[in-house]
């Protein structure tokens, strides 16, 4: 069951919050498994407090009389003492300092006292998996339980959303810091649940990038990942080719500024992510998209006269040479270098819009790359092209204008579904505003969430959908301000069809609840899309 609005359902949600306290359950009990959901419409009002306005909607929620109140004498408890509980406890605790100014220690303990948050992976339900989660929150304290240390921080998401949404701002701020009392169980629908940012196109600094992990993160998402060579620009460094980042990083969309990651920050980048329980995803474009390398490097071209410079948007015209062996020793040693610094087990080798390789060639290219992929001891991952070949069964092809992706389904290989029409964060949301394209159509709040991943690609079954991933494309984004506007408030209701079950949802219920989500988004300082259609305060 998740929501629903009948009578019926009220009675039985009264019914249910009577016994549950009626049992005064004690905050050390473990909770057991609870009935499904909320009843109540969401409340967009900051002084009442309910659990019927969190994004991702959890799998079940159980609401109950009474509240936690966070004051100065407020503790994190950890258990058991191991240094990644201890920093998911202190990133909890970072969170909530600014706005309350509360010191929260964090403290090592096989139990916690009434009036603290405990934070445990002891005793948890293992049917939960890798990212589940059980919160309990009665008037004595707040417990998380998780299987695994990933549900713990998925759970921190679903703490700092309960509580007023003034707890997300970097100031002080009056309170009081309640959090309405209850009991969730929550778990991920799939596995992949991404968001892709284009920092080739237009580049963006380290600080950016990470703000935006931050927001992922927000929202439950576990992949991030980053498109980091294009026609107009190369973003990482590759010791073995140093042209590359030093010609062909320079350039961008409109001749703007360019720039790269050397490889000590891009490893911040990935680490920074990991703290966060995000894999990053690097992709490296081929055998089109490929313009800034062959720019860099004469002998990469089939004619061994390197191209200019390219600061346009147009597509599908470069294409690495596919008879020469010097190709194939260059993708080895950047997918060596690439890999080396990614402990994810992914890389992206696009293969998409390879109009100017001849489609023998192209089946060619990619064959041998998926070779030089798997010799690094990576899973490839690529636009729905890829699926012409013959794909290793660990491979992944990701669907984004067409059926291709059926092709990789029917070899066994898995998808990821980004349809251009609902996933992409690059389309305008209409056409009165003012960043973004239009090719594949205007893509409203509504339009990014109405929609179901496991039915978009035909005779595809459901276990052969590894998630979704939420594409943006930077031709006309030059700010991380203009990364917030195209990326929210669509984002959260994408991140909200990854994790949560698929009964219940509906477009009006949900906007209520994005409509709360705004004044979060407002208290972090997020440069959102005030949306028509959601009615944000």
């Amino acid at each position: 069951m998740y929501f629903h609005r009948s009578w019926h359902a009220l009675a039985v949600l009264l019914l249910a919050s009577f016994l549950l306290a009626s049992c005064n359950l004690p905050f050390t009990q473990t909770p057991t498994e609870v009935p499904t959901p909320m009843t109540t419409p969401a409340s967009t009002s900051p002084s009442v407090l309910t659990m019927d306005a969190l994004i991702p909607l959890p799998a079940s929620v159980q609401p109950a009389p009474g509240q936690f109140t966070l004051t100065a004498g407020t503790g994190i408890f950890v258990d058991p003492a191991t240094p990644e509980l201890t920093a998911i406890g202190q990133y909890l605790a970072d969170k909530l300092k600014p706005a309350t100014g509360y010191k929260l220690p964090v403290t090592a303990a096989a139990s916690a006292p009434a009036g603290s948050i405990f934070l445990t992976t002891n005793g948890a339900d293992p049917s939960l998996g890798d990212e589940g989660y059980t919160l309990t929150v009665t008037s004595s304290g707040v417990r998380l339980q998780a299987p695994k240390p990933a549900g713990l921080f998925h759970g921190v998401q679903t703490i700092r959303q309960l509580l007023p949404a003034a707890i997300e701002m970097s100031s002080q701020q009056p309170g009081p810091w309640a959090m309405p009392a209850g009991v969730i169980r929550d778990q991920p629908r799939f596995a992949w649940r991404g968001a892709m940012l284009d920092v080739a196109r237009h580049f963006f600094s380290v600080k950016d990038v990470e703000t935006y992990i931050d927001l992922l993160a927000y929202y439950k998402l576990n992949v991030f990942h980053i498109h980091l060579t294009d026609d107009q620009g190369w973003r990482l460094e590759i010791k073995s080719w140093p042209d590359l980042t030093a010609k062909g990083g320079s350039s961008a969309v409109n001749a703007d500024p360019g720039g790269f990651y050397t490889q000590e920050q891009y490893k911040e980048i990935v680490a920074y992510a990991a703290r966060r329980y995000i894999t990053v995803v690097p992709e490296i474009d081929m055998p089109s998209h490929s313009n800034a390398a062959l720019a860099s490097y004469a002998e990469l071209n089939c004619d061994g006269k390197a191209p200019p410079l390219y600061a346009g948007t147009e597509v599908g015209f470069s294409s690495f040479c596919v008879a020469k062996d010097e190709t194939y020793k260059f993708l080895d040693d950047v997918i060596g270098e690439v890999a080396a610094l990614t402990p994810g087990p992914y890389i992206h080798i696009g293969g998409d819009e390879a109009k100017s390789t001849p489609a023998a060639d192209y089946l060619t290219f990619v064959q041998k790359v998926q070779d030089i992929v798997k010799a690094h001891g990576k899973i490839m991952v690529g636009w729905e092209e890829v699926s012409k070949i013959k794909l290793l069964p660990t491979s992944i092809a990701q669907a984004w204008t067409s059926d291709l992706a059926t092709q990789a389904a029917a070899q066994g290989s898995k998808v990821i579904m980004s349809p251009a029409t609902n996933a992409y964060l690059d389309m305008q949301y209409d056409p009165s505003t003012p960043l973004g394209q239009h090719w594949a159509g205007y893509v409203s709040v509504e339009d990014a969430y109405q929609w179901d991943p496991t039915t978009s690609l035909r005779g595809v079954p459901e276990d052969m959908f590894e998630g979704i991933e939420a594409p943006l494309w930077s031709e006309t984004l030059r700010t991380l301000k203009d990364i917030e506007y195209m990326a929210f408030p669509r984002l959260p209701g994408l991140a909200e069809l990854a994790w949560s079950p698929l009964a219940g949802r509906n477009w009006n219920e949900y906007r209520l609840r994005l409509v709360a989500q705004g004044e979060r988004l407002t208290a972090m300082g997020v440069n959102f899309y005030h949306a028509p259609e959601v009615g944000f305060k």
